[in-house]
């Protein structure tokens, strides 16, 4: 399958999961095996996503393996502590229940932030080099058969492919087009996300406020930056992101502090709604979902993004080891396998980030009064810390190459 119209894998969505396994795939299986990405977002020359991410330990490594780190190692900035308090919106102090250092080994940090927009560009970079075919369009429609899959594209030129991978987000129509369903719901919250100037330097350190309403989140960039995502209820959300400037920074102010001296808003402010949503099937026939088309979880723990690319590291290893077997990489038996690696380990988080959020996004006394003799054990257990540093890192279970930086 080598003409411009018929490739082995045909990806929709060009984010960081979408274009992350397109570059495995060609890394792994060169030349003869062909990959094309669709997405509108490739007409634009570079990304305009204003937001940040945290990138796990596990997530970079697998950065590292398709040799896309490099070009935004500058614009990373490591996390090198993380404190986490519980409070009321008015209280004078915010003591700190929880406090993590930010190695996961000596010298490696558990985690990076990266404003989005570098990322996307160096792996849109990355995949022209290897020869992945990038089109601007939509996946609108497609037909299975025995051998291949028919991919209808909005310029109206259809494409074939041995394998479909619907990585075009949460309101993903490949799998709507596929049938299958998700389960879920709504918290009724929304985050609200921003970036922000300050004094003084934050040395590498992110904070967890733990307010009724939820966490709010400050998340160092590098320079004298952070990326704030500040979980409220919907409506106030909304209400609160609608605020003339003066009174934005207020707000934003009353969670903020003044411990980085003063601040300003320098990037947009967008309120984005939260839910816990997982697809009922990974798989269909030619078929695999991966990221935000799979499943959708609370951002109370970071590990969104980074739930997506463990989907595109064990996508990649079970298409790449089918593939030099000669077997159909597009074939049951590979789909299933990806499927079993990753549905526990997704029903878990999200189990956990949903206990998370309704055990500390509430006004209960009693609960609080719980939760923080729960966080004042877990300070005095190292043991268990770094567990969780681990876990939050990438590296607990049946975790695949690309997360370990091996290349596949």
């Amino acid at each position: 399958m080598r003409n411009g119209n018929s490739v082995e894998v045909v990806i929709g969505g060009a984010g960081f999961a979408g274009l992350a396994l397109a570059i495995a795939l060609r890394q792994g299986l060169g030349d003869p095996f062909t990959v094309a990405v669709i997405d509108p977002a490739l007409a634009h020359a570079q990304s305009k996503d204003p937001r940040a991410s945290a990138i796990a330990a596990a997530a970079r490594r697998l950065f590292e393996a398709i040799k896309v780190w490099d070009p935004v190692a500058e614009n990373a900035q490591p996390i090198l502590d993380m404190v986490v308090t519980d409070s009321k919106l008015d209280d004078a102090v915010r003591p700190t229940f929880l406090a993590f250092g930010g190695e996961v080994e000596e010298g490696e940090p558990f985690a990076h932030m990266v404003e989005n927009r570098h990322l996307v560009d160096a792996l849109v970079a990355k995949a022209k080099k290897l020869g992945v075919g990038l089109r601007a369009g939509a996946v609108t429609n497609f037909e299975t058969n025995n051998n291949s899959v028919k991919v209808s594209l909005s310029s109206g030129d259809p494409i074939s492919a041995r394998l479909l991978v619907g990585a075009d987000g949460a309101h993903s129509m490949i799998r709507e087009r596929a049938d299958i369903t998700t389960h879920g719901w709504n918290y009724d919250q929304s985050a609200i996300v921003t970036t922000v100037a300050h004094e003084r330097e934050h040395n590498g350190r992110a904070e967890e406020h733990f307010l009724p309403a939820g966490p709010f989140a400050i998340l160092p960039l590098t320079g004298k930056r952070c990326s704030i995502v500040w979980t409220e209820k919907a409506r106030e959300a909304e209400r609160i992101v609608a605020l003339p400037d003066a009174e934005f920074h207020a707000e934003l102010e009353k969670r903020f502090g003044l411990h980085l001296g003063e601040i300003r808003v320098v990037g947009p402010r967008r309120a984005f709604p939260l839910g816990l949503f997982t697809a009922r099937e990974f798989i269909g026939e030619r078929l695999a979902l991966v990221g935000d088309a799979a499943h959708i979880i609370h951002p109370i723990a970071g590990q969104g993004l980074n739930m997506g690319l463990r989907d595109v590291a064990a996508l990649a290893e079970a298409i790449v080891d089918a593939a030099r077997l000669g077997l159909d990489p597009g074939g049951p038996d590979v789909l299933e396998r990806y499927q079993r690696w990753r549905r526990f380990d997704t029903m878990m988080m999200g189990v956990a980030t949903d206990g998370l959020n309704r055990l500390f996004s509430n006004h209960s006394d009693v609960l609080r009064l719980a939760r923080d003799i729960g966080l004042g054990l877990v300070e005095r257990m190292p043991a268990l810390k770094r567990m969780f540093i681990r876990e939050a890192a990438g590296f607990t279970g049946d975790v695949p190459k690309l997360l370990k930086g091996e290349a596949l």
